[in-house]
């Protein structure tokens, strides 16, 4: 910030200020209401939204409303739930409604906020979406926070992972919707994959709510979610190449950048930064050679031959999968499977599987089955799916640090919503220490002595790995504790529900709890008696009195706002409590983004074994390795973002047209436009008014329509009869109209209709799926070409660009062929076509059937309208009847 800001802010206060200063006079509005909403009888109450959504059908905005609905829905919460909504969660409410993020803190009722909302923005009829993490929080909040919707009139709807559609159809279908961010992505995406319109269980994206917002649209940005169908089979490549792997050595190297120095030679180098794992010179002699001697690879070929492309991805998915992906931290094993931890919240993620052959290289390494590779069928990332709502906002504890990004990428402003009481939380000075041994012995330390005097402890640890390694420490000394991780997922509950009683001591990756609150002295019960809750108030007044809440990280996390997420679950609600971070030179983060200066200069202070330092220089250089990870993550996320528009607008094109047809019952319109349009091409291939009469290949479009279209017409004869070539284009339109007029005439108007229907449908989709398998090659392939001075970026562009136009060309072609030359004889009736039509639904049905956001595996399309038993030849390329001309304009 410069120095004129710096000025001008204490004059007149911080953008945030300035916002938050404005949205106060709204809740002093809302305040003077309060009186006499509190004279309505609950009948009165409730037929206010009738009102409201009357003067909205009169043109009232919703802006015009706000300040009566939210002391509507006060007023309501405090009749059904006894909770009466705060000043700051008012003008949280306001944030929210405004589009904006609104950053509260832990405890600070952000689950109640969003009935404000809510509650407002539903009385437009539209829907409103509020987005979770998980089935448990979207469950407990409508269950919780429904009470009230429902009291006021509205209707709440749940949508889980283990839902039918029919249920599905009936939540969406209701005011207010609670869900979670996998399966509103998911449905998209299945609805876009439905055959009729009735199989479609989401409407208008209207205005979405998302809870724990960086958690979503930050951490998980990176995430695409996918519907996938098998491919191919390389089980036992990956079982051969798994072997290979610890015949390579690692190269170790000094220095950074140009300064790099070799020390000792080896096959790979490791990019801790990137994640990345390379190969070195030597590194591919001795990979072409294992190959070879396994018979893999010819004798004198290279990895890098076209046909060879494909192992050199098998290989460098096995070594990240050796080097960089450790089991309890990355991933765990449960039965035959492997399962995904998420990096951030430390969450199991069932169902989800790495792309392009890492998972597979991991099954290979830990001994389970190997599973068929997947072909993508649907794909969209979290940042373009929340990026379709007409209005978009978020809340969560830790935004603020992320503000730019919102910003930039969701057009989101983050609003910092002061606290309803000023914490009293003590934040100690992070303790480093040269090792990690004496890391563990001061946790370990810090601990025993908490639980001597009765505090609780929260120890935040970054993996499953770690969070068993303290507790095996923690057991050694005979501390009594509690550990959550993602094997220990089930308690989560009861765990955290318990984690600030007396002396509680809780090992927790980062998925301690969010959405759920640590209470001092533990969680009463809503049915508690009052000897509980005189018993309650005891521990209650213990745990205060020893400090409240104490909060151990055990090291720092890329992120500073996972560091405050930890903290932040200490002090709520103006609770004391304290937190303390305690690092060594050997962790991760240190040791990979922390300048060496920082070891020596600590070992010039003569430090001792045990002995920590406290400094401002020490913290100042870890916050900057944070910046450092932080910005190349938000690189990272954009990069992806520019990939993934290209194929968002492609997207928003195909399922428009999808849209378009399952719209419409009657699409024989649409089929005469589109077999104008592709015959007419077909014929400027051959025959042109501005070629020489000797340079028409007659022959060839004779040939041409009677292969692909089944029409044998004498085009030589009606030459010879001096038809011009605008005449001769025109018979053969209507030549295959007739003929197609004819099929109808045998199978019935009705019929045909659906049948066109189906195969239009079908068509779309089979080479929709082959285009997206064509940007998934282009995409891993297009970074190569930075090598010759191309901008990867502007070249996938570019040449997506021609792919989409080609696959529009080609869908257009294939339902032509398709539709001209189904056989319907004089002994077919309508009820054969309507049976080809019902095989077409069923195998879009098929498709559909095994989708989900817990079993992303889809049966292959078992009828396909057009199939070749030969090499399919590109549409540029030369036509294999030697006429020398490309194939589209010849047998194209």
């Amino acid at each position: 910030m410069s120095i004129i800001n710096k000025i001008l802010s204490k004059i007149v206060g911080s953008r945030n200020e300035r916002l938050v200063k404005e949205l106060s006079k709204t809740v002093k509005d809302i305040n003077d209401l309060e009186e006499g909403i509190q004279a309505l009888s609950d009948e009165q109450l409730r037929a206010k939204t009738q009102e409201f959504k009357d003067r909205y059908e009169s043109q009232e905005s919703l802006d015009d409303l706000l300040t009566e609905a939210f002391a509507v829905m006060r007023e309501a919460s405090v009749r059904v739930l006894g909770l009466r909504h705060h000043d700051v969660q008012l003008i949280g409410g306001m944030v929210l409604h405004n589009g904006n993020i609104a950053e509260m803190g832990t405890g600070e009722g952000k689950t109640l906020v969003a009935t404000l909302p809510a509650y407002l923005n539903a009385l437009s009829g539209k829907g409103v979406h509020i987005v979770t993490v998980n089935d448990y929080l979207a469950e407990r909040d409508a269950e919780w926070m429904g009470k009230v919707l429902e009291f006021l009139g509205l209707s709440v709807g749940i949508v889980a992972s283990n839902k039918p559609p029919e249920d599905k159809q009936v939540a969406y279908a209701c005011d207010v919707v609670y869900a979670t961010n996998n399966e509103l992505g998911f449905d998209y995406l299945r609805d876009n994959m439905a055959f009729t319109t009735d199989q479609k269980v989401q409407r208008g994206l209207n205005f979405a709510i998302v809870d724990e917002v960086d958690s979503i649209l930050i951490d998980e940005a990176r995430t695409p979610l996918i519907i996938s169908g098998p491919a191919a089979d390389y089980a036992e490549v990956y079982r051969a190449i798994n072997h290979m792997i610890p015949n390579f050595t690692k190269q170790v190297e000094s220095g950074e950048g140009k300064e790099i120095v070799v020390e000792v030679p080896g096959d790979y180098t490791v990019d801790e930064k990137h994640k990345q794992v390379f190969l070195t010179d030597d590194g591919h002699s001795k990979a072409e050679n294992l190959l070879i001697d396994a018979g893999a690879l010819p004798e004198g070929a290279s990895l890098y031959d076209a046909s060879n492309i494909l192992l050199m991805q098998h290989i460098s998915s096995a070594l990240r999968a050796h080097i960089l992906f450790k089991i309890d931290d990355n991933y765990i094993i449960d039965g035959d499977e492997i399962v995904i931890v998420d990096e951030f919240t430390g969450r199991t993620m069932p169902g989800r599987r790495w792309s392009e052959g890492l998972h597979q290289a991991i099954e290979a390494k830990e001994g389970v089955s190997i599973k068929k590779e997947n072909q993508t069928l649907a794909s969209i990332t979290f940042q373009n799916y929340f990026r379709l709502y007409a209005k978009l906002s978020g809340m969560t504890g830790t935004a603020d640090t992320e503000a730019v990004e919102f910003q930039d990428i969701y057009n989101l402003e983050t609003v910092v919503v002061p606290p309803n009481k000023i914490s009293e939380r003590d934040d100690k000075a992070d303790q480093i220490y040269l090792t990690l041994e004496e890391k563990l012995e001061a946790i370990a330390n810090d601990v025993g002595n908490c639980q001597e005097t009765g505090q609780p402890v929260l120890v935040g640890t970054s993996s499953i790995e770690n969070s068993e390694a303290i507790s095996d420490l923690l057991t050694n000394k005979k501390i009594k504790h509690e550990v959550l991780n993602a094997k220990q997922h089930e308690r989560e509950a009861i765990i955290i529900a318990n984690a600030g009683s007396v002396g509680a001591v809780t090992i927790a990756t980062n998925m301690a709890g969010r959405g759920t609150d640590i209470v001092l002295g533990g969680k009463l019960t809503d049915d508690a008696t009052d000897q509980q809750k005189q018993d309650w108030s005891v521990e209650h007044a213990k745990v205060i009195s020893a400090g409240g809440l104490h909060i151990v990280g055990t090291e720092r996390n890329e992120s500073r706002r996972v560091d405050n997420q930890l903290r932040g679950r200490s002090g709520r609600q103006g609770d004391v409590g304290s937190t303390r971070f305690y690092l060594s030179l050997e962790d991760n983060l240190m040791r990979i983004f922390a300048s060496e200066k920082m070891a020596t200069m600590m070992q010039r202070l003569g430090m001792e074994k045990g002995e920590a330092i406290e400094h401002k220089m020490v913290n100042r250089a870890i916050e900057n390795a944070q910046r450092k990870v932080e910005g190349m993550n938000y690189d990272a996320r954009k990069n992806l973002l520019e990939y993934d528009d290209v194929a968002n607008d492609q997207r928003k094109v195909i399922y428009t047209l999808r849209d378009d047809l399952m719209d419409v019952d009657n699409v024989q319109d649409h089929f005469i436009s589109i077999r104008k349009q592709v015959i007419g091409a077909l014929f400027g291939g051959y025959i042109s008014a501005e070629q020489a009469e000797e340079d028409w290949d007659v022959e060839g479009l004779h040939n041409a329509l009677k292969a692909d279209y089944k029409a044998d017409f004498p085009l030589q004869k009606w030459l010879d009869e001096g038809v011009d070539v605008d005449e001769l284009e025109s018979r053969i339109v209507e030549g295959l109209s007739a003929i197609c007029d004819y099929k109808e005439e045998l199978a019935g108007s009705e019929s045909m209709r659906g049948f066109e229907k189906a195969v239009m449908l079908q068509t779309l989709d089979h080479y929709w799926k082959e285009h997206l398998a064509a940007m998934d090659y282009l995409r891993q392939s297009v970074n190569l070409r930075g090598y010759a001075q191309k901008n990867p970026t502007q070249e996938y562009k570019r040449e997506s660009f021609a792919m989409f136009t080609e696959l529009l060309e080609t869908i257009d072609i294939e339902v032509v062929k398709s539709l001209s030359s189904v056989t319907i004889n004089e002994n077919t009736d309508a009820s054969d076509v309507e049976q080809q039509d019902n095989e077409a639904t069923e195998s879009q049905h098929n498709e559909l059937g095994a989708t989900g956001a817990d079993n992303q595996e889809v049966e292959a399309l078992e009828q396909q309208t057009y199939q070749r038993d030969d090499e399919k030849v590109g549409r540029n390329d030369p036509c294999p009847c030697g006429s020398g001309k490309k194939y589209k304009n010849c047998h194209g």
